[in-house]
C-alpha cells in the first residue's frame, strides 16, 4: 500500500478512550510499559485518519484477498490485519502459527431444535493451535517482544504471565516458537491437565502456587515491576489488538453483515473490550453502519449478582473472591479489564448473563459451557428473539475440559442432576445382549 508509512499506533491513557479526549500522555509500543501516569490501564491507539485515506471497500478487498494465503505473514487471521493490528512490525519479526481464521459454524438443528432458533452461529476460536482464542492476542505481543529483543537484547529477559490454564498454553508455545523464555503463574490444583500439559511440554518454568487466579496476578505484576520480565497478562493491551481481529472475522464471514447479539464469556473481560474495539473499528472506517449487542456470559460463581445491565456498574462494582467453578478459566472475582468492559457494553446496550454450575455442565453435555448456557436463559426470558441473527463466542476447544465431562456423564458431580448424561452402556460378549440394547435404544 502507497500510504501504508503513515499507519501508526502508540500506548495511550485508558482514560483518553473513555473521554474521547486525548491528553497528550502516550508511549511508544516499543516501551516496556503497562500504566499510564495515574496507574490506569494502557490502549493501544491507531491512527484512523491515517487508515481512512484508504476506503472500506479497499479494506473488504484486502482482507478478503488475504483468507487462506500462505504469503508470510498474511495467511494468519490476525496478520491478515496487520494494518489495524501492528503496522509498524517488520515482517521477520511476527511470531504466527497462522493462527485465526476459525470456523464460524451454523448450529442450525441445535438452535432450531433447542432453542426455537432459525439463525444462530458458533464462532469457534478454540480451533486454534494451542485450543483456545488466546492465541489471538498472544501472536501479537510474542512478536512485538521479539522486536523488542532484537533491538535490546537486555530488555526483556523472559515473558511471564498468570493464568486459569489458556493464556500459559499460548504464551508458552509462542514463546517456544521465537526461542523466548517464559514463565507461568498458575493456581494450584485449579486448571485442568490438558491445560497444564502445555506449558510444561513447551518448556516454559511453570509455578504452582496456593493461592487463586487473582493472587497469581499480583505476584506476576510485583515480579513484572522489579525485574525485566515482561508481563503477558490482558492488562497489556497489545494482546488485544490480536483478540479483536476475531470480530472483524465475524463480520467478514458474515459478508460484511452485522449479528444482533453476539456472546463472549466474562473472566477477566479484556476480549469483551477486544471484540467491541474490533467492531468499532470497521464501524468507524466505514466497512459496517452499525454495533452488534454484546453479552457477558459469566459463572455465578466467578462473580456473585453480576447479572443485569452494566451502566451502573462502575459506581457499584466490588472485587470478591471467586469460588469454585466449572468455568476454571474465568474463575476471576476482580477483572482486570472491569473499565474497558463497562465501557464497551455500555456503547451497544450490551447486558451480562451469569449461569449456575448446573446450567453450566448441562450446556457443556451437549456444546459449549457459559456463553451457552447464558444464550439459554436469554431465549427463554425472551431478550433474543427467534429471529434474531446470534453468534456465541467459544473461547476454549472442548477436549481442554474433558475430565469435568466425565463426572459429568458418569452422574459424579455433587449436586449437579446430569440430565443430558450419557454414559457408556456395559454389555457382555454376546449378540443377544447387544441386540437388546439397541432395541431399547433404536426401533429396529
Amino acid at each position: 500500500m502507497d500510504k501504508s508509512d503513515s499507519f501508526n499506533t502508540k500506548f495511550i491513557p485508558f482514560k483518553d478512550v473513555q473521554t474521547g479526549q486525548l491528553s497528550g500522555e502516550s508511549y511508544s509500543c516499543d516501551e516496556v510499559v503497562y500504566r499510564s501516569k495515574d496507574g490506569g490501564l494502557l490502549d493501544v491507539h491507531h491512527d484512523m485518519d491515517a487508515l481512512k485515506q484508504y476506503d472500506a471497500a479497499h479494506w473488504k478487498k484486502v482482507f478478503d484477498s488475504r483468507v487462506g494465503s500462505t504469503a508470510w505473514p498474511y495467511g494468519s487471521g490476525v496478520w491478515s490485519k496487520k494494518e489495524w493490528v501492528l503496522p509498524g512490525i517488520d515482517d521477520k519479526d511476527v511470531v504466527s502459527m497462522f493462527e485465526g481464521s476459525s470456523n464460524l459454524f451454523w448450529a442450525e438443528r441445535f438452535g432450531r431444535e433447542s432453542l426455537g432458533m432459525s439463525d444462530l452461529w458458533v464462532k469457534q476460536c478454540g480451533n486454534s493451535h494451542t485450543g483456545s482464542f488466546k492465541d489471538l492476542g498472544m501472536t501479537v505481543l510474542v512478536s512485538q517482544v521479539n522486536k523488542i529483543r532484537r533491538q535490546n537484547p537486555k530488555a526483556i529477559s523472559a515473558v511471564g504471565c498468570a493464568s486459569t490454564g489458556d493464556t500459559s498454553a499460548a504464551l508458552s508455545a509462542y514463546c517456544a516458537a521465537a526461542g523466548i523464555p517464559s514463565i507461568v503463574f498458575l493456581p494450584a490444583d485449579k486448571i485442568s491437565l490438558a491445560q497444564l500439559v502445555q506449558p510444561i511440554a513447551n518448556g516454559a518454568l511453570v509455578l504452582s502456587i496456593d493461592t487463586d487466579f487473582d493472587g497469581c496476578m499480583r505476584l506476576i505484576k510485583d515480579v513484572t515491576a522489579e525485574t525485566p520480565i515482561y508481563l503477558a497478562n490482558s492488562m497489556n493491551s497489545l494482546r488485544l489488538e490480536g483478540q479483536k481481529t476475531a470480530a472483524i472475522e465475524i463480520l467478514q464471514q458474515f459478508d460484511w453483515q452485522v449479528p444482533d447479539w453476539v456472546i463472549i464469556p466474562g473472566g477477566n473481560l479484556g476480549n469483551v473490550y477486544a471484540f467491541y474495539k474490533g467492531f468499532k473499528m470497521c464501524k468507524e472506517l466505514g466497512l459496517v453502519d452499525k454495533l452488534p449487542r454484546l453479552v457477558v456470559a459469566q459463572a455465578a460463581n466467578a462473580y456473585k449478582n453480576a447479572q443485569g445491565n452494566l451502566k451502573d456498574m462502575q459506581q457499584h462494582f466490588e472485587p470478591q473472591k471467586a469460588q469454585t467453578t466449572f468455568a476454571s478459566a474465568i474463575q476471576i472475582g476482580d477483572p482486570v479489564s472491569i473499565d474497558r468492559a463497562i465501557l464497551a457494553l455500555q456503547d451497544v446496550n450490551g447486558i451480562v448473563e451469569e449461569a449456575t454450575e448446573e446450567e453450566m455442565m448441562d450446556a457443556a453435555a451437549r456444546a459449549d459451557r457459559v456463553a451457552l448456557s447464558a444464550l439459554i436463559k436469554l431465549r427463554e426470558n425472551g431478550t433474543i428473539a427467534p429471529s434474531d441473527r446470534t453468534v456465541v463466542v467459544s473461547t476454549a476447544h472442548g477436549l481442554k475440559f474433558t475430565a469435568s465431562k466425565i463426572a459429568y456423564h458418569s452422574n459424579s458431580i455433587e449436586g449437579v442432576s446430569s440430565k443430558y448424561a450419557n454414559p457408556p452402556v456395559t454389555v457382555k460378549e454376546d449378540l443377544g445382549a447387544v441386540m437388546d440394547v439397541l432395541k431399547s435404544k433404536f426401533q429396529i
